[in-house]
């Protein structure tokens, strides 16, 4: 059964943010805060934890997951991005943007999008979440918790952890409560092109 790890949202503390890296090195899945809601997480190089998220969201071999990068640096080792587009992520980043590019080879065959290759990356505001990646040293893979049969993304710590406890590692809890969708940009191509507008603004882009 997993508990919820309460964390201070501006300083969290280091003992915390380790014994989450911790579980979470250990094969485990967890629901952390973004800028945008809450995530269900786990390692990249894990198939069998990204199963376990598959399994809880019902979900089938073709959805897609994002990678929740530590920087636009990290970002840059797993796909492939113009000059236009890099300044582009640069100018909104951290944020509530993902951006879908083209995969390299450091990402698994099993996350890129079968026929474009392609891959979606956000650089999350959060201040604890960014503490969590820093520590880990590497991406998550990220979904929003959202469960099936359902429109509506669980929003607070408490409530994922009485419908999905028993399946999770640990929920951080930061006392967020934010919740709605990244804005997507579509960098793959010739041209950016907005795939959908969520809370980060368009205007920013400068589209």
């Amino acid at each position: 059964m997993g508990y919820i790890l309460q964390v201070m949202p501006d300083s969290p503390q280091p003992h915390r943010i380790n014994q989450a890296a911790e579980l979470l090195s250990r094969g485990r899945v967890a629901a952390v805060p973004t800028d945008t809601g809450f995530s269900l997480v786990c390692r990249l190089d894990d198939k069998e934890a990204l199963d376990k998220i598959r399994k809880i969201r019902q979900l089938g071999e073709k959805k897609h997951f994002t990678l929740l990068c530590e920087s636009l640096s990290q970002m840059s080792h797993l796909a492939r991005v113009n000059n236009t587009g890099y300044r582009m992520a640069k100018s909104v980043t951290p944020g509530p943007y993902t951006f879908i590019l083209e995969a390299t080879r450091e990402v698994p065959r099993r996350l890129a999008h079968p026929s474009k290759k392609t891959i979606g990356l956000r650089v999350p505001s959060n201040k604890v979440l960014h503490s969590l990646l820093e520590k880990i040293g590497e991406p998550l893979i990220g979904t929003t918790v959202i469960m099936p049969g359902e429109e509506e993304a669980l929003s607070s710590a408490w409530e994922i952890q009485d419908r999905i406890g028993d399946q999770l590692a640990f929920v951080l809890d930061d006392g967020s409560s934010a919740i709605g969708d990244t804005t997507v940009v579509d960098l793959s191509g010739d041209a950016p092109e907005i795939v959908r507008e969520g809370l980060g603004s368009v205007k920013a882009l400068g589209l």
